[in-house]
Order: C-alpha cells, then sequence, then structure tokens
C-alpha cells in the first residue's frame, strides 16, 4: 500500500486513526496497541503477501532469538553486562539467518550471474520477486539482536517489540528506527492521549512529503526513466547533464517525500520518528553530504558496522578502512549489482578525501565546495540508477564530451531540449532545484509554524496552515495516477 493513495488516505488511514484513538480514549490501551500491530501487518501483507507468512516467521523467531539472547547476558558485581560465549554463537546464527533470508530474495540471481561469468554454466535465474521493504526491517532486526547479545533489551514486552518492527509509518522505506528511541513512546502513558500539536505537524509534513512525491519526484523520474532506459550511444552533452540533474533531484525528492510522510505518520500516532534528511544537496563535501542523506542508514551503518571495525584509539589508516569496508557494505546493501557495489566504493573514497582534507587543513570556498560536491553526486547517481557499466560510462561520457555543444547552435539545442520534454518538467526541475539550495527543510517549516502557533498573531500559523490545505487539495487531484517510491526496489 502506498502512502499517496486514496486508499490509504480515505480509508485505511481513518480507520486505524479513530481505532486506535477511540480504545485509547476509553483506557483500552493494550487494545489499542494489538489494533495498530494488527493494522502495520495488514499493510504489510497487502504490499507483499506471497512473502507475509515469512515475514511473520522472521519477526517471531528474531524475538524469540532476542529473548534467549538477553536471559543469557551475565552481570558482575558492578552491574555491567558481560556476554557469554554461547551468547555469541546464538548472535552469529541469528544474524547469519537474517542475511540469508535477504540474501535469498535480494541476491540469488546476482550470484548465478556471477557464477555463469565465472564456471561458464548455464543456470537459469529465479527471478524472484524482492519483498517490499526487507532491506529496511532486516536492518532493525539485527540491530534488535546484536542489542539483546548487549543486554540492553530485557524489559521489552512482546507487544512493544511488534510495535517496534512492524509500525506502519516506517515499516517499508524506514526512516530504519532504533528500538531504543521508539520502544519507550510507545510505552510512555502521557501519549495516550490525542496531541492537537502533533496531530498538526503531522498533517503538514504528510502535506509536504506528499507534494515532493506527487508534484515533484514522479514527473522527473518518468522522465529521466525515459531517458536512461533507452540508452545506445553516447548522448550529447546537455542531455547527459540535463537527464542526470533531473534524475539526482528526482531521487532526493521520492525518498525524502517517503521520509516525511512518514514521520508525519507517526506524529499522528504522538511517536517521534528520527529526521532523515536534511538538505543533503547544500553539502560541502562527502562526509557532509552523508551526515545529511538518509541519516538513519547512515547511523545504523555506522553503529553497526564502522565502530565494529575502527577503534578511537588505532591508527588514521584504520578509520580509512573501515570507512571503505563501510561503503562496501552500503553499497551492496543498497543493489544485487557490482554497479551499487562501485557506487558505494567510490563513496568511500570522496568520504576519505574529505576526512584526508580536513586532517590537513584544506579547503575550498564554500561555493566551490558545494558546486563539486553536487558534481560528485550526480556523476555516481549515474552509475546508482544505470542498468549496468555500459550505459554508466555512455551517459558519464556525453557529460565530459563538452565539445558536442558546438555540433549545433547553443539555442537549437536548448530549444529542442524543451522540446523533448513537456513545459511540465523544465520549471518543475528548476522549483526542485532552489528547493534543495535555498528552501527551509521540512524540519524547520515545523519550527516556523510553531514559532507562529505561540505569537498572539498567529499570522505565520495561519499561513503554514493555509498553505499546507491548498498543496493538500492540489496532491489530492494529481492522485490518479500511482507510481512505486523508488527504494522499494531495495
Amino acid at each position: 500500500m502506498i502512502f499517496s493513495t486514496y486508499s490509504f488516505i480515505f480509508v485505511f488511514l481513518p480507520l486505524v486513526f479513530c481505532s486506535y484513538w477511540i480504545l485509547n480514549r476509553v483506557n483500552f490501551n493494550a487494545l489499542a496497541k494489538i489494533v495498530l500491530v494488527a493494522a502495520s501487518l495488514v499493510f504489510y501483507g497487502i504490499g507483499s503477501p506471497d512473502f507475509f507468512p515469512f515475514f511473520l516467521a522472521s519477526v517471531a523467531g528474531n524475538y524469540l532469538l532476542g529473548a534467549v539472547l538477553s536471559s543469557l547476558v551475565m552481570e558482575d558485581g558492578q552491574g555491567i553486562p558481560r556476554q557469554t560465549l554461547q551468547g555469541k554463537v546464538i548472535l552469529i546464527l541469528g544474524i547469519v539467518a537474517n542475511c540469508a533470508l535477504l540474501g535469498y530474495y535480494k541476491y540469488t540471481d546476482f550470484f548465478i550471474q556471477n557464477a555463469n561469468f565465472l564456471f561458464g554454466t548455464n543456470i537459469a535465474l529465479k527471478r524472484i520477486v524482492l519483498p517490499i521493504g526487507i532491506s529496511f526491517f532486516t536492518f532493525q532486526l539485527i540491530a534488535f539482536l546484536v542489542d539483546s547479545y548487549r543486554g540492553q533489551t530485557k524489559n521489552y514486552s512482546i507487544l512493544s517489540y511488534l510495535l517496534f518492527i512492524t509500525f506502519f509509518p516506517q515499516l517499508i522505506v524506514g526512516p530504519i528506527v532504533h528500538h531504543g528511541e521508539v520502544v519507550p513512546q510507545f510505552e510512555d502513558k502521557g501519549r495516550w492521549h490525542l496531541d492537537s500539536r502533533n496531530i498538526c505537524h503531522g498533517i503538514i509534513l504528510f502535506t509536504i512529503g506528499c507534494a515532493k512525491k506527487i508534484l515533484l519526484a514522479d514527473p522527473l523520474t518518468e522522465d529521466a526513466q525515459v531517458f536512461f532506459n533507452a540508452v545506445n550511444g553516447v548522448p550529447g552533452f546537455l542531455d547527459a547533464w540535463f537527464y542526470s540533474v533531473e534524475y539526482t533531484i528526482s531521487y532526493y525528492f521520492d525518498l525524502s517525500g517517503y521520509a516525511d510522510m512518514a514521520i508525519g505518520l507517526g506524529l499522528l500516532f504522538n511517536i517521534n520518528l528520527p529526521e532523515n534528511f536534511n538538505s543533503p544537496y547544500k553539502a560541502r563535501n562527502f562526509q557532509d553530504y552523508w551526515r545529511r542523506w538518509h541519516m538513519t542508514l547512515s547511523r545504523f551503518l555506522g553503529d553497526y558496522i564502522f565502530k565494529s571495525v575502527f577503534r578511537k584509539s588505532s591508527r588514521v589508516r584504520n578509520y580509512y578502512a573501515a570507512t571503505m569496508i563501510t561503503f562496501f557494505v552500503s553499497g551492496f546493501w543498497h543493489g544485487a549489482g557490482w554497479t551499487f557495489v562501485v557506487w558505494g566504493v567510490f563513496n568511500g573514497i570522496f568520504v576519505c578525501t574529505a576526512s584526508y582534507m580536513k586532517r590537513k587543513n584544506l579547503s575550498f570556498p564554500k561555493a566551490i565546495s558545494v558546486a563539486l560536491t553536487a558534481v560528485g553526486v550526480i556523476a555516481l547517481r549515474v552509475l546508482f540508477v544505470s542498468p549496468d557499466f555500459t550505459n554508466a560510462w555512455l551517459v558519464l561520457k556525453g557529460m565530459c564530451s563538452i565539445k558536442t555543444v558546438f555540433n549545433l547552435p547553443l539555442l537549437q539545442q536548448i530549444t529542442e531540449l524543451g522540446h523533448e520534454n513537456t513545459m511540465v518538467v523544465l520549471p518543475t526541475i528548476f522549483i526542485a532545484a532552489l528547493i534543495c539550495f535555498f528552501a527551509p527543510t521540512s524540519k524547520d517549516i515545523l519550527g516556523r509554524f510553531e514559532e507562529g502557533r505561540k505569537t498572539v498573531a498567529g499570522k505565520r500559523l495561519y499561513v503554514t496552515a493555509g498553505f499546507a490545505a491548498l498543496l493538500l487539495a492540489v496532491c489530492l487531484f494529481n492522485m490518479g495516477k500511482v507510481a512505486s517510491f523508488l527504494y522499494f526496489q531495495f
């Protein structure tokens, strides 16, 4: 089920919202949580019906493993948890089981293709349909097992655990949440009452996310995909740059739009989900970029991959090694293909370069730094979205072939480019680019709304509320054509 659809907005969400709050109002709090879990399972089952039994088995199995791991944690005389060898073995088996499930559905054909290439075999591809959200909830389940092994989940009830894993706003594409930040919220009695402030904030955030998805991401993605799916030669300089920038912008608005909607939906139930984007295209280098882009993914990789390799007392070269390993895992996690792995490796190289420059006190003026980072992001996005290295190379080659600009009069090329793309796409790119580099973040917009709420006149409050209402109406009017979120394929 997709957030930006009539069925979700006018049927599913009102039923779940009203049921949850009515049950809380009459103090049937446990039943309200059960209803929310059941609704979340229905939400997932509609999206991946074939995988649904395996999803249930995975969720249940990880809870049992987590309970066993928690029971094996020993405490010394000072109350410090100590792990046992038995617990470590169970943890490794649990992680392997989760990775095996993910690997079967996501990487089977990838391994078959590589085996056929290396050994000259002709094994048929399985064409396995990737379950929605498997990459995201697998990370959360692994984090839960690791923290159970560390003795950090001892007091969780099965109901709290189920809400942590299945809560429908973040179940499919994140934000990737940590149990320590959401379970206490579900157990906090102060959150079992309607909060008009959270509802207002939630509706505004959901509206912003909806607009990002429907009004900006969808038309740009549809237009750019036509180009990338039909690359059969080196494109012209302007074409290569135009469509690469278009896809880069659309990718941001697609994923950040989902994050805004998810965070907004969470607020409707008094649950604060973590921020996932902070104007990433304003970044001055790739270190800064990955602190702003898909922040919860970066946090997970930092906590459970990077810190497992890097120690603060280690030499600098260990930092670089840990960074490269982390981005290798990130690339492989993003997709079953060598293009994703190479994409991850280059991100790691750029992050290491930024770290080295910082250590040596080397820097460029801000405008140049932002521009260079943006060019790097665009070039790597080409590698990310291309079906293979050949297509990526052709587009990248076109981006470097500035001499093709002189093949035809520049005005004619610009005119033809505008003719090939509808008059909707060109202004959409322009508006989206302005938002990327100059507009406040969704979080900042909420902050300004809150400032307006606290003033006597409340002008800012009414302006923001009125704008959100108008924006939601426009989104609803344009909601006839449903497009899946790009990250559904990961």
